[in-house]
């Protein structure tokens, strides 16, 4: 079987790794791997931490490139990878822009694409913007859905998608996620190389871990998530993370709201190991991320997610995160309501992850040779 994978984003790269690992090690399968370089800085780092070697890579990232540079580019650039490798599957992930366009491509080229992480939905084709539209778009194209939970499979058949192309599998972030602490346990020299990258913190305070760069906040959502995080640095008992986005927008709105103050930590981006070890240490999470939802709690970290939509109910469900949108009051209270109430904090903390099991990649390399 010949396979090529696909990918442009950290997230997508940190999500696919242990599938091209188990791939990788399959004397059935002849894998080729095309990176866009959609995100070029964080998607390099990721590749280096599980020692992934693309076979090609399109380099399209551009200074303040918008979604049609990133959509003109990797359509002119995948295809003649396609002709050259004519595989029997394209695998993409998740609901990126390199994922729709590539599975478009592959699809004028009629080559079968499964779709890794199908059936997320929010139901508001703006909420997240434009990865809502993408992962419908893949849909269409798509002829094996590999949903993580039975819910996105439910969503899948709600859209009329066949019985026999749904395969629920788990998310491959957890065979991330396990794959990593299982090194840092194993591996000294691996351990320390994750705790070398954050600046030298307070053990008498909790740390507060802080993501942030979802498009439909950079209209005052972000600012406003950004002085709720300077009102919380003020109690004294906590310490602020934030690995910043390399977008400008985020940079500029982070520097201006939060730059000087002597709780909180502003970082360039971290590679998934030691943002694995932030993760640990964390005493709580605050994120617009999709795949932060489905890590945490494998850690036991509750989720306070600053958006008004999630396409990962079963977080909420589950009571592992909660969604706080972005107004600053909403989300000083739960984060405050986590840090003063002990039994609230263990409510979170303690709740199943209703992620997968760490053997996503297993079932989708056994569906696939199928």
């Amino acid at each position: 079987m010949r396979a090529l994978s696909v990918f442009g984003t950290r997230p997508e790269a940190i999500k696919l790794a242990p599938v091209i690992l188990a791939m990788r090690a399959h004397p059935e399968i002849e894998h080729f791997i095309c990176v866009t370089g959609q995100h070029r800085q964080m998607l390099d780092q990721v590749l280096q931490t599980f020692d992934i070697k693309p076979h090609f890579d399109l380099d399209i990232m551009r200074p303040n490139q918008d979604l049609a540079h990133v959509t003109a580019t990797v359509m002119t650039g995948i295809g003649p990878v396609l002709d050259e490798v004519k595989p029997d599957w394209v695998l993409v992930q998740g609901d990126t822009t390199t994922a729709f366009v590539a599975a478009l491509a592959a699809f004028y080229r009629k080559a079968k694409v499964a779709h890794v992480e199908a059936g997320l939905r929010t139901g508001n084709i703006y909420s997240p913007w434009p990865e809502e539209m993408n992962r419908k778009l893949i849909t269409q194209v798509a002829s094996l859905h590999l949903a993580p939970t039975q819910k996105s499979a439910d969503n899948l058949r709600r859209e009329a998608v066949p019985e026999k192309d749904i395969l629920v599998t788990g998310n491959t972030v957890i065979d991330a996620l396990q794959w990593v602490v299982k090194r840092m346990g194993e591996d000294a020299d691996f351990a320390r190389n994750a705790e070398g990258s954050f600046p030298p913190l307070d053990p008498k305070r909790r740390l507060i871990l802080v993501t942030g760069h979802r498009r439909e906040n950079f209209d005052g959502g972000l600012e406003r998530v950004c002085v709720a995080l300077r009102k919380l640095a003020e109690r004294g008992d906590v310490q602020i993370i934030y690995p910043v986005h390399l977008n400008p927008r985020v940079r500029s709105v982070a520097q201006t709201v939060l730059a000087n103050h002597p709780a909180i930590h502003l970082i360039e981006p971290v590679d998934y190991l030691p943002f694995v070890a932030a993760m640990r240490r964390a005493y709580l999470i605050v994120t617009d991320s999709g795949g932060i939802q489905e890590e945490a709690p494998g850690l036991g970290k509750p989720v306070l997610v600053t958006r008004d939509t999630t396409e990962r109910p079963e977080a909420m469900d589950a009571g592992t995160a909660r969604l706080v949108g972005t107004e600053t009051e909403s989300l000083l209270k739960s984060a405050n309501e986590l840090l003063d109430d002990a039994a609230a904090y263990r409510r979170m903390a303690q709740a199943k992850n209703p992620f997968g099991d760490g053997k996503a990649s297993q079932r989708i390399i056994a569906r696939l040779l199928s």
